[in-house]
């Protein structure tokens, strides 16, 4: 029964029978045979079907739990314990500029309280690993913040608000922001990730016609780019990115700044026991060290300073 008690997991979370076969490759008339099975072998009725909706009753929430409970405790089987009985595995997903700045540190906090614990970093855009954790394929990751509500099952804890400049080619340091954003060719966060939208919203909500020229989802091939002249581009100011490339200038947006959120993304745990949770203790390691991070020096594009001010990182 843990095939149909992973797909009822997916059910309850998605709200429909050909939500949750998208998700985890089944078609709709699968997932239902599948819950059909998963009732009869229980006794009881786990959805009150409306139309294409299947909402959990009051015996679907209570056996949800307990599924819960069930799939984790099955996938520890799989996890080798160490000599004291304590070690596994976990899996933590994360955009580019995380594995250099806020994972390293956070990573070795935790293997110096739990050695015997493995963890596998999978790199990815925010979109696809927000939905490896809604799937429960990863433990956790670090990703810029959606433009829409979350599921009920998964938390959210922000790490760091990266604030948006306009990198500019090294020659137009003296010029206003918005006057080059609208006489130059504009590079463009890629629209398809979560950062890239906020560019477009920015645009749209203050009226900025643009001159599309490129459109690029890795940051440091945005500077690049920027560099050598082909144009400019609205980036966030991202630890573990920098620094920018000589012969790029960071011109500060002033009053109309807005902010790139980075956070933490986990499912909510329902399995409570007195053994200490390296799932997290993981996640407390990756808070306390973005908390250092913000503590400690800033890049000099994020001090304040005057909106025609500008100044290159070589």
């Amino acid at each position: 029964m843990l095939r149909e008690l992973q797909t009822f997991i997916a059910v309850a979370r998605h709200g429909t029978f050909a939500g949750a076969g998208a998700q985890i490759g089944l078609t709709q008339s699968a997932v239902s045979a599948q819950m059909q099975r998963l009732e009869a072998h229980l006794g009881f009725a786990l959805f009150d079907r409306t139309g294409r909706s299947a909402t959990l009753n009051k015996a679907g929430k209570r056996t949800l739990e307990l599924a819960d409970e069930l799939i984790a405790l099955y996938a520890r089987l799989a996890e080798p314990d160490s000599e004291d009985g304590r070690g596994g595995s976990l899996a933590v997903g994360a955009i580019a500029s995380a594995h250099a700045a806020l994972l390293p540190d956070a990573i070795g906090a935790f293997r110096r309280a739990l050695p015997a614990w493995r963890i596998r970093l999978v790199p990815g855009v925010s979109l696809n690993l927000l939905a490896s954790v809604d799937a429960g394929e990863m433990d956790m990751a670090v990703i810029i913040r959606p433009p829409f509500s979350l599921p009920a099952e998964l938390q959210w804890r922000t790490l760091v608000a990266e604030p948006f400049v306009l990198l500019a080619p090294a020659a137009k340091k003296g010029a206003h922001w918005r006057e080059l954003i609208e006489s130059e060719p504009f590079i463009r966060y890629d629209r398809r990730s979560f950062g890239g939208r906020q560019v477009d919203t920015f645009l749209r909500k203050r009226r900025i016609a643009v001159r599309d020229s490129i459109e690029v989802d890795e940051l440091p091939g945005i500077a690049q780019l920027v560099a050598r002249g082909l144009g400019v581009a609205l980036v966030p100011v991202a630890d573990g990115i920098g620094p920018w490339p000589r012969g790029a200038v960071a011109l500060e947006l002033g009053d109309d700044t807005f902010h790139r959120e980075i956070g933490l993304i986990e499912r909510v745990r329902r399995v409570h026991t007195e053994e200490p949770d390296a799932a997290a203790r993981l996640a407390g390691c990756i808070v306390e060290a973005a908390q250092r991070g913000a503590r400690g020096p800033q890049a000099p594009v994020r001090r304040a300073r005057s909106r025609n001010a500008g100044r290159g990182i070589a």
